[in-house]
């Protein structure tokens, strides 16, 4: 997570030993929740291994995913973290995966600590509205199959990990059309 940190920002050890004493650690076995929809996100976890996908159930009552963060990746529930409301979607572990874990109370003492942090928080935040947008934008430009072929160029080394309802419901296919598009593919 540091070395993340200090990507995006340039840190003193002083303002990245902070991080310390705030960051703690979690293994998720495959299929368990980090969050479920009904609870309230307290927490920002940092992928060190794994994989997590974000989903929602629609009102058919079919799970909808919408969002997979991979290996040195964050993740939330972004929305119920700012607004410290209920989430909307639950997270799941798709493989056995550890995570770093900055939670609300640590990330304000970060805020606290120095302008730094600060900056650090609002790039993170317009990091996501970014790629918020982009999928947003792909479900309007881009078909399926371009789609996977952009997933699959980007984190070719997850995608056979991934169940293949859960890939299709992500990328707006039916899991038939899916196999399909990986068939066209490979």
């Amino acid at each position: 997570m540091k070395s993340i940190f200090q990507a995006i920002q340039d840190f003193s050890a002083e303002e990245l030993s902070l991080l310390d004493d705030l960051i703690t650690f979690r293994t998720l076995k495959k299929g368990e929740l980090l969050l479920t929809e009904d609870q309230v996100c307290n927490e920002i976890v940092f992928i060190k291994k794994g994989i997590l996908r974000s989903f929602f159930l629609n009102h058919k009552g079919d799970e909808i995913t919408n969002c997979f963060a991979f290996e040195n990746e964050f993740m939330a529930s972004f929305s119920s973290f700012i607004t410290e409301e209920k989430a909307e979607e639950s997270i799941q572990a798709l493989a056995e995966t550890e995570l770093q874990i900055l939670d609300r109370k640590g990330l304000e003492k970060l805020y606290q600590s120095s302008i730094n942090w600060q900056e650090t928080g609002r790039k993170l935040t317009e990091l996501e509205f970014v790629n918020l947008h982009k999928r947003m934008v792909s479900f309007q430009k881009l078909s399926g199959a371009q789609r996977y072929e952009e997933l699959y160029k980007n984190h070719q080394k997850y995608i056979q990990l991934i169940p293949l309802q859960y890939l299709a419901s992500y990328l707006g296919v039916t899991p038939r059309h899916l196999s399909r598009i990986r068939k066209a593919i490979v």
